[in-house]
């Protein structure tokens, strides 16, 4: 692997730096050295031993690179294996939404703006790009939200991963990726909402308009599909906001 040339036009010869700052001139060294390389999933990063000697640090400060990388899920570490480029992982973002709601600098109004913007557009996709199988396994989830509809546990998981595979469905890694990061905000509002239909009626509606989704998804109906996500959402955001979630 060459790293060499990448690492050393990292300046970290300065040994009187806090530990900090030499900790972020690796973390940038290293996700520069990977896109240089161009690496992908699963390709292995040099060694700590390596990496501190290319730029001059101890292997206590590549580590604690490493572990501040792995927590930001761009690198996995651990059981003395090499680390390894990592997947995008939608709980990294799902934590910083939710920080955002419980520190009063997003509200769960605002999030919802922002998912039916973002889940319309999904939707849309899904009815032009789903295979047969993900038609299939939305279609069921809309099923299971009926059949379990007295467990209001299982309407909620079916729920959550109902839109979480129309997000796959819209063949964009980047709506899957934040589609699944709003599960964290979803969990803690989702009964608020369900409980606020005050009927079993009015939560069959609810459940009738993922089934309306799902059959729009399965034939292919576009306008259909976004207008009965909009529906959706609006609907859901008048429960919330009786209910005194803003």
């Amino acid at each position: 692997m060459k790293t060499t040339s990448y690492l050393r036009a990292v300046d970290a010869s300065d040994e009187d730096e806090a530990p900090g700052s030499l900790v972020s001139k690796v973390i940038h060294g290293t996700r520069q050295m990977i896109r240089s390389e161009g690496l992908r999933v699963g390709d292995v990063l040099p060694s700590e031993s390596a990496i501190g000697e290319q730029l001059g640090v101890s292997r206590a400060v590549v580590r604690e690179a490493y572990r501040s990388m792995a927590a930001l899920k761009l690198i996995s570490v651990g059981n003395g294996r090499r680390a390894r480029v990592s997947a995008v992982d939608h709980e990294v973002l799902a934590l910083v939404i939710d920080h955002g709601v419980q520190t009063d600098q997003v509200s769960v109004q605002q999030i919802l703006d922002v998912r039916r913007t973002i889940e319309m557009r999904t939707v849309g996709l899904a009815a032009l790009r789903r295979t047969d199988k993900e038609a299939r396994e939305i279609k069921a989830l809309a099923a299971g939200m009926r059949a379990d509809f007295f467990d209001m546990d299982k309407v909620m998981q079916h729920d959550i991963t109902f839109h979480e595979t129309i997000a796959r469905a819209s063949r964009n890694p980047m709506f899957a990726l934040i589609v699944g990061s709003f599960h964290v905000v979803t969990r803690q509002t989702w009964r608020i909402g369900w409980v606020a239909r005050e009927t079993d009626a009015d939560r069959s509606d609810n459940v009738a308009c993922h089934e309306a989704i799902a059959a729009a998804i399965e034939v292919g109906n576009r306008p259909v599909a976004e207008a009965q996500m909009a529906a959706h959402f609006d609907n859901t955001v008048k429960m919330l906001l009786a209910s005194g979630i803003n």
